[in-house]
């Protein structure tokens, strides 16, 4: 089963839309119409599985150097469940990553601030 089409996100209190613009053996890729985002849905078998689901944003920006002209800035946000291939059910790797999730998304973001703030 494939992830809709197409994807809403919401980016500081806004949906983002995001339409399919490829596909193929375990692999979405999504873009927003101003293509400044993309998002990849992707998913590697071998000796491990691993799930990945990657946002990757752009914006112009003034150039620090000469304000006058502007420079792209690009920045990612990945999740990545890497799973043996068996000893875990689905329902077992969705408690594990909802719990990461869960605890990154409580207190309004606060542990994400954290994370982003250089805390360890």
């Amino acid at each position: 089963m494939a992830f809709s089409d197409p994807i809403s996100l919401t980016i500081n209190a806004g949906a983002v839309s995001f339409a399919r613009v490829g596909s193929g053996p375990y692999l979405g890729q999504f873009q927003t119409a101003d293509t400044l985002r993309a998002l990849k849905v992707q998913h590697a078998l071998s000796k491990r599985t691993r799930h990945v689901i990657r946002l990757d944003s752009s914006k112009f920006v003034a150039d620090a150097f000469i304000p006058a002209n502007n420079s792209k800035a690009n920045m990612a946000v990945s999740l990545v469940v890497d799973v043996p291939l068996f000893g875990y059910t689905v329902a077992e790797q969705v408690l594990e990553a909802r719990g990461l999730v869960d605890y990154l998304q409580a207190s309004s973001g606060a542990k994400i601030t954290q994370l982003l703030g250089n805390e360890s």
